[in-house]
């Protein structure tokens, strides 16, 4: 039984090196130098750690403490319920604890985790600043840290092991690409509205940065103005309606960063007397299944995937770090880009 899961460990170690060889690089907001790895396939759960042998390895399930950032999305519940049901396939004896949005409720929940002594730790940053002590402290008790979803903005990237998670540029990046091709033959002035997420969160920060590295080279495209709503609906909902009212003219682009805020936005643009989608293109990043039934009826014209399904992920890297194996430093799951022709053939695959 323990040679069969070393093989299968090894194999799985085996895959996440290729991958690595073949990572792209990582976002430049990102201060992470090591290398980039996408997962292409689905990983396999990882098995819990072995009996005690001549290396010491506990003769027990892995014990994960996991500090949520909240709940402020259908995302996020998707992200939760993914990393549930991946420790109980697992094996892994999983400690949720969720900080509704407080990073301080975050210090608190890691400071926990490490009196009860858990086995590895992982975490999905409120914002990316101010994580170097609390990470300190974990690594000092001897306990590897994951992050999950968010990166952090730290000097010493020995104080985590991996970063599982989306290449929040690169989404950016990719709305900007469609909209420079959505609106190519629009002649003059295009007028942008951006609704950001939480202030000083890696999403917010990275793609609002590759959104706009991406649309420089159409000077004639501008960000009209550009507030955050916090990844929730409500608040997508109140911005984009303060926005219209101050707004002399009607922005032709609503560029969101998530689709709660979108699917707010739709409700303010609909009182406005304004059709969503067509008065006003409007690109989202996620990919939740009520954003592709919004795309089905014409009112988001493309979203911007980013995988919340990461709980697979983190079960096998917390199983080859109790292995004692070697991780990448950064690990992306697949996504993709969808558009509004593609809804119908796509919305009944969501799950979440």
């Amino acid at each position: 039984m323990r040679q069969r899961q070393r093989r299968r460990s090894a194999g799985l170690l085996l895959l996440l090196s290729a991958l690595a060889a073949a990572g792209s690089g990582c976002s430049p907001a990102e201060r992470i130098a090591d290398s980039q790895t996408r997962m292409t396939v689905p990983p396999a759960s990882a098995p819990a750690a072995e009996p005690a042998d001549a290396d010491g390895r506990p003769d027990r399930p892995i014990t994960l403490g996991f500090s949520q950032l909240g709940s402020e999305s259908d995302w996020r519940i998707a992200n939760t319920k993914s990393i549930e049901e991946a420790a109980r396939e697992a094996g892994v004896t999983l400690l949720l604890e969720n900080a509704e949005q407080s990073q301080e409720k975050q210090f608190q929940a890691i400071r926990s985790f490490i009196r009860k002594k858990v086995d590895v730790i992982a975490v999905a940053p409120v914002i990316q600043s101010g994580w170097e002590p609390i990470l300190r402290e974990a690594k000092q008790a001897g306990i590897p840290v994951i992050l999950s979803d968010r990166a952090v903005d730290v000097t010493d990237t020995s104080l985590y092991v991996t970063f599982i998670g989306s290449d929040f540029y690169e989404e950016g990046v990719k709305a900007g690409k469609y909209l420079l091709d959505k609106m190519r033959n629009v002649p003059g002035r295009v007028r942008i509205v951006e609704l950001a997420g939480t202030v000083g969160s890696s999403p917010s920060i990275d793609r609002g940065k590759g959104f706009r590295d991406t649309i420089k080279s159409r000077p004639d495209f501008e960000i009209v103005r550009s507030a955050p709503a916090d990844f929730t609906r409500e608040k997508g909902q109140s911005v984009m309606k303060r926005l219209l009212q101050e707004e002399s003219e009607t922005p032709q682009v609503l560029f969101a960063h998530n689709d709660d805020m979108a699917l707010g936005a739709i409700e303010a643009i609909e009182d406005a007397g304004l059709a969503p989608g067509k008065d006003i293109v409007i690109i989202s990043i996620d990919g939740t299944r009520q954003a592709f039934e919004r795309m089905t009826e014409g009112k988001i014209n493309a979203v911007i995937e980013c995988n919340p399904l990461l709980g697979p992920m983190i079960m096998q890297a917390a199983g080859e770090i109790m292995q004692g194996h070697t991780l990448p430093k950064r690990i992306v799951p697949p996504e993709s880009v969808f558009t509004e022709e593609m809804a119908a053939k796509e919305v009944n695959n969501r799950k979440y």
